[in-house]
């Protein structure tokens, strides 16, 4: 009796594991997780990529700066 009470038990476990979850509510969003983990890798990404766009700006007034002073020599 208790071999079939333990398949019963089973069965059901099973049974209930492989049911559909529940949508999420439609009201409100989800809350969103790990925020501070996703602000802690965000933030060194958006530094870098204002570093990167800082150098762009230099490099780019220093080639203009260069093609100017060849171009006022006469080169």
């Amino acid at each position: 009796m208790s071999r079939s009470l333990l398949c019963a038990l089973m069965a059901l476990a099973l049974l209930a594991g492989c049911s559909k979850p529940k949508p999420p509510e439609k009201d409100r969003p989800p809350e969103p997780q790990a925020t501070q983990l996703r602000d802690a890798i965000q933030a060194p990404l958006d530094k870098a990529r204002a570093a990167d766009e800082n150098a762009r700006k230099a490099a780019d007034q220093q080639r203009a700066a260069i093609d100017a002073a060849e171009s006022g020599n006469g080169n």
